[in-house]
């Protein structure tokens, strides 16, 4: 072990943590930084899963995505590419990206490139649809394959471009505190952060010569998408956790995220290996017309909020939150934030919380408290309908399982059992 006991090693990751420097640099076509989207290959969220372990709404997402890359004219000829192997999947954790809900990412989709420049290394997301029929909640209609061609060749060149004036490209710490002491919380809530990001970029798209259509239907997408820095807030977070596991050692949980069929954790000490549980059906509020028995199970590598310390982690800081997915108000926000600390290493006071008394967000979940506490994650999350199409349904909460924390745990003993006894 390169650190005398466990907690150095923590600190370490923490250190790490803390130190992050996350900037927002470009928009690009995913195959153009992630080398494995040549050919026909779809990034997914979660661990690893086959095409037919999927649940019906990330199926839908890989139709969306097919039919998008003109791999397929319909939904019976994607389903057959897809049924007969002809489609490569790999989960976005995989190759330092991340995706909400069934995180189904293609080639050509355009992907927000954050880098950590403390640390020097990238994480990517795709970009954030907008409300409606969406790819990620497992819609594939013709409204939905536009809406992307549109990003593709629309909105993604003009990001690109307008933060390419920008020196340096967009600080996300400056974004990340402010929003934090406005209400957001990063999963469920991005609203100030989204009107922070419309706010420093809008200048600069303002500047560019593009055709006015062009400008008023970017302007106007922006302004629509409450939850648009949802997928900015997971590039960063990813960025922040990668550079943690680089330190190789101690106990703090570096990914969370589920795939509709497991919840999935990895762990500093422990590097790449999935540790893997049967995920958990959220509960929440649902959209009129709508009930639980017709919810999908969870699904999305957006815990990798939770993972750093935001989303459900702090719902203290968005108590306007606490209704829409479900919970009884400002006292049950901070009995789970309260209840968050008992299973996390330190606070972040780069985040100060000003509803709890200005303490930090928690940073670094800790498997071993986990698992003595038998406390676990919890997590703001979208609800979909559990028939590919039907999209989005209600929003809620939901446990990361114990049981990734049992093993994760059990593979750091024997870890460092076998170290001492060599």
């Amino acid at each position: 072990m390169l650190y005398e006991n466990l907690d150095k090693a923590n600190d370490a990751v923490v250190e790490k943590i803390l130190a992050a420097q996350p900037f927002l640099v470009d928009v690009v076509p995913a195959k153009s930084v992630i080398n494995k989207l040549e050919d026909k290959v779809l990034l997914h969220a979660g661990p690893p899963i086959k095409w037919e372990e999927m649940t019906e709404p990330m199926q839908g997402s890989c139709y969306g995505a097919v039919l998008f890359e003109g791999w397929a004219k319909s939904k019976e000829e994607a389903h057959s590419m897809l049924e007969k192997g002809e489609i490569e999947f790999i989960p976005c954790h995989d190759v330092n990206a991340v995706g909400p809900m069934g995180g189904i990412t293609s080639g050509n989709m355009p992907v927000l490139v954050v880098e950590n420049k403390e640390h020097g290394n990238k994480a990517y997301c795709n970009l954030n649809e907008g409300i409606g029929k969406v790819l990620r909640f497992g819609a594939y209609s013709e409204e939905v394959i536009n809406r992307l061609h549109w990003m593709k060749n629309t909105l993604g060149p003009t990001l690109s471009n307008a933060l390419k004036l920008i020196d340096g490209g967009m600080n996300l710490n400056v974004i990340v505190a402010k929003a934090l002491t406005m209400g957001d919380e990063f999963h469920q809530r991005n609203i100030a952060a989204s009107a922070l990001f419309m706010k420093d970029i809008t200048p600069y798209i303002q500047q560019l010569d593009i055709p006015k259509e062009d400008l008023i239907a970017v302007t106007k997408f922006l302004a629509d998408t409450d939850q648009f820095f949802l997928n900015i807030a997971m590039a960063y977070c990813k960025s922040v956790m990668d550079a943690a596991k680089s330190i190789g050692e101690g106990t703090i949980v570096t990914a969370m995220t589920r795939n509709g069929k497991e919840f999935a954790i990895k762990v500093s000490g422990l590097g790449e290996r999935w540790f893997v549980a049967p995920v958990n059906m959220p509960k929440g509020l649902f959209f009129t017309g709508y009930s639980q028995e017709e919810a999908n199970m969870d699904m999305g590598d957006s815990a990798i909020t939770e993972t750093f310390g935001v989303g459900g982690m702090a719902m203290i800081a968005a108590p306007g939150v606490t209704r829409f997915v479900g919970a009884d108000g400002f006292n049950a926000a901070q009995e789970i934030s309260d209840e968050m600390e008992e299973i996390t290493f330190s606070h972040n006071q780069n985040l100060a919380i000003p509803t709890w008394d200005f303490k930090g967000a928690v940073v670094g979940i800790d498997v071993r408290k986990v698992v003595e506490t038998g406390i676990t994650p919890l997590i703001n999350t979208g609800i979909a309908h559990k028939k590919a199409g039907v999209g989005q349904i209600g929003a809620g909460t939901v446990r990361a399982p114990y049981g990734c924390f049992t093993q994760a745990l059990k593979g750091l003993v024997e870890k460092y059992a076998e170290e001492e006894k060599n």
